[in-house]
């Protein structure tokens, strides 16, 4: 059956085939007859930023939430432009994302016209596929394969150009079905091969990643962790593949790791790495996996296995899949001693250097104790609160110390963006608006997307915003510290006064110097119903650079390391 009907009306369609709920734009000219279309079509509900790279992360957080691919729209060179810092988290982060960008004029093409730039050679670097529609009864089919292959295998951002003389062309519109994600299963006999080297080993330790997530394989992989008595790891920020609580967790590989997890990769004879592409973060700059190690290597993506680290062991499928046929085929044995005792260090190792005190410590001298704070969030917030974060050393605390105890409560930058926290927590709540969701930013990442509060306020989105305050970029100042003691170039900011900055907006606000007051707020916030955003600025104590170290301590230990190599 077909259907005339314009470019711009089949795109629509497209995403109503596919049960899109939101979509998220920056308006432009480009792509008029769209946002016309929508306002036919209130099942799909527009939320427009106040800039692309937040509509980006917002897109990007629904997806996260959500499992279905984001959708965000912006308007040619500039819009795209803008964009882009989006569309690169998406691929490092295995996001599925549509991103549809308004296009010149087809007769303009080539001549350098308004805002021109050549979007899909442009990002085709760090897209999974990029395409132009040049031919409207073509839009259906691009449009849908766009869908398709935002969603199929590894997850990632296609982008989508369109002019705009072909949105309000003309044609007979021709649909599929919506799509349906493949599952793939591993070969058999590789099933066997991974588990014959597990029985075998007598230090083997999982290391999970995201492909645990977009596959919904949290609970196989606990099942098959307890029955097989591994311990787990967790990849760069992806906490929640395992409740952290569990006694087969035994950490999180990234920034700022533990050095008893970091031993625990570095001991472990057999490594079952599911669902991760064994990034330069998570693998310590790909140090820790040696070649006396056994890896086995499970991932939905052929170009992904064995692509960092040579694997003894090579399967390509689907994360849940595969857990489940290794869970079926894994023979009933006795638990071998060693290996209960090797999973019971590992866990104990991780729970010492994780645990808070139960008494709350003393708040620093210009700052609070991000130990206190976390240690409320955890004691009052609901455990199935969904957490965001920004890039910043600020997140430490939350790496070392907070404990993720359900699934899909952690949404975080594998790219290291700064801005994400905010807006991406903006598109979770409208993703799942029944559950409390909390962002985290330091002033230097919340800065560069502060705009977006006003989108908040506009539609009503009851997130709490947490602003970590401590007056500088803190992790490029970590750096430069470390390499350039006391010599402090352009990592220091400007005083900026949050509170008033959402009253201007109508967001009700908060600036917290101490422990008591945080705990207060926050008690105060979940005796009632938060019904409109909050936002929380935290005063952090400036000499308190990261969770183990102060700007003193790395400045001496920098000149000791200076002085020693002159000798």
């Amino acid at each position: 059956m077909t259907t005339y009907m314009t470019s711009a009306e089949a795109l629509i369609k497209c995403l109503e085939i596919e049960k899109i709920n939101h979509v998220f734009c920056v308006p432009g000219e480009s792509y008029l007859p769209v946002l016309d279309g929508l306002f036919e079509h209130p099942s799909i509900e527009l939320i427009s930023g106040r800039h692309e790279g937040g509509v980006s992360f917002m897109a990007e957080g629904y997806a996260k939430a959500t499992g279905k691919p984001g959708i965000v729209f912006a308007t040619r060179g500039v819009g795209a432009g803008n964009l882009s810092i989006g569309v690169h988290t998406a691929y490092q982060d295995s996001t599925p994302m549509v991103v549809f960008l308004g296009q010149v004029h087809s007769k303009f093409r080539g001549r350098e016209g308004f805002q021109e730039v050549d979007l899909d050679q442009f990002f085709a670097p760090i897209a999974k596929w990029t395409v132009e529609i040049r031919d409207a009864e073509r839009t259906p089919e691009l449009v849908q394969r766009a869908l398709r292959v935002a969603q199929s295998g590894r997850p990632g951002p296609v982008v989508v150009s369109l002019p705009e003389d072909v949105l309000k062309e003309k044609a007979d519109m021709v649909f599929a079905k919506k799509f349906e994600k493949s599952r793939p299963l591993a070969d058999p006999s590789l099933i066997e091969n991974c588990l014959s080297l597990l029985e075998k080993a007598k230090k083997p330790v999982i290391l999970a990643g995201g492909g645990i997530k977009s596959s919904g394989a949290e609970a196989d992989l606990t099942a098959f962790a307890e029955k097989m008595d591994l311990p787990v790891l967790s990849a760069f920020r992806r906490h929640d593949v395992i409740a952290n609580h569990n006694g087969h967790y035994a950490g999180h590989l990234g920034l700022g790791a533990f050095n008893c997890v970091l031993e625990t990769v570095k001991q472990a004879d057999v490594i079952l790495a599911i669902g991760t592409r064994l990034s330069e973060v998570t693998t310590q700059d790909y140090s820790i996996i040696s070649p006396h190690q056994k890896l086995i290597h499970i991932d939905i993506s052929d170009q992904t296995v064995g692509r960092n680290f040579p694997a003894e062991i090579a399967v390509v499928a689907d994360a849940k899949m595969a857990l489940q046929q290794l869970l079926d085929s894994a023979h009933e044995k006795e638990l071998s001693p060693e290996q209960t005792t090797w999973r019971k260090d590992r866990r104990n190792a991780y729970v010492l250097a994780s645990s808070l005190s139960p008494v709350l410590e003393q708040d620093h001298e210009n700052g609070c104790n991000l130990k206190n704070i976390f240690h409320i969030i955890q004691k009052l917030m609901p455990e199935n609160t969904i957490i965001t974060n920004d890039a910043g050393n600020f997140a430490g605390w939350l790496h070392s110390f907070y404990q993720f105890k359900e699934p899909k409560t952690y949404i975080g930058p594998t790219s290291g963006a700064m801005g994400y926290g905010m807006p991406a927590a903006l598109g979770a709540k409208l993703a799942d608006p029944e559950r409390h969701v909390v962002s985290f930013s330091g002033d230097g990442g919340f800065m560069m997307t502060i705009q977006e509060l006003e989108t908040a306020a506009r539609y009503n989105i009851p997130i709490i915003a947490i602003v970590f305050n401590n007056g500088m970029y803190g992790t490029i100042r970590m750096h430069q510290e470390k390499n350039y003691p006391h010599r402090v170039v352009g990592t220091s900011l400007g005083q900026v006064n949050f509170n008033k900055i959402a009253e201007a907006v109508n967001i009700e606000s908060y600036h917290i110097s101490n422990t008591i007051q945080f705990e207060d707020v926050l008690n105060q916030l979940l005796s009632g119903q938060i019904e409109q955003p909050v936002l929380i600025e935290v005063l952090m104590d400036p000499e308190q650079i990261s969770v183990s170290a102060t700007i003193d301590s790395i400045r001496e230990k920098a000149q000791a390391k200076n002085q020693s190599a002159k000798i």
